[in-house]
């Protein structure tokens, strides 16, 4: 589809388009905004994309995202340190989060066991993970999406703990198959939280 745009706007459609959820029809919207924009607002604009990339690290312990090495979770003396919630992704600790049910600490795996992705244990933070699990943490909580990938990774996980004594619990199934965590609304979570199982 060729819109005539000058090569300076059609990039930067092009750029907009990558993003996910984001067709060509929006892109073009967000591009032609963006250049009607005054000057300083659009150079604000780059410039929190750039400071983001910059300046957004990954927390040492938890692989959680920080401006600093540890991030504001890992540092708060107030959390219960007994307890690690594991999730796949950092977005899925914005969502716990929301619901204010859990006042733990978090892991992120960064991602899925998936063989036919060519995600192996070994991709993951899984090895991280067995190293923070000393004898002041009670429970596990895997908090991972319940599909096929989150099932293997959770089972994975729960054999490499079988001879610690440790409490391994998942989430209550109220969550249907197949759901992602970040786009489940905060009652429905938070209550999955309360009604979490032993694996």
């Amino acid at each position: 589809m060729n819109e005539n745009y000058p090569k300076p706007l059609e990039e930067l459609i092009r750029q907009f388009s990558q993003l996910p959820g984001i067709g060509r029809k929006t892109a073009a919207r967000l591009a032609i905004y963006i250049t009607k924009m005054n000057r300083n607002n659009a150079l604000d604009f780059s410039m929190a994309i750039e400071n983001a990339k910059n300046e957004i690290q990954f927390c040492k312990n938890c692989f959680n995202i920080s401006e600093n090495d540890t991030c504001n979770i890992c540092a708060d003396l107030k959390r219960d340190n007994s307890t690690i919630c594991v999730v796949e992704d950092f977005t899925d600790i914005f969502s716990i989060e929301k619901t204010g049910e859990y006042h733990g600490m978090y892991h992120v795996l960064g991602g899925l066991i998936s063989p036919l992705e060519g995600k192996n244990p070994g991709d993951l933070t899984i090895s991280v993970l067995l190293k923070r699990l000393t004898t002041r943490i009670k429970e596990l909580i895997m908090a991972i999406n319940p599909n096929s990938e989150g099932e293997v990774t959770m089972l994975y996980i729960s054999k490499m703990l079988k001879d610690r004594d440790i409490k391994v619990t998942y989430l209550a199934r109220g969550i249907p198959m197949g759901t992602n965590l970040e786009y489940l609304d905060e009652a429905t979570l938070g209550k999955a939280l309360e009604g979490r199982r032993e694996i």
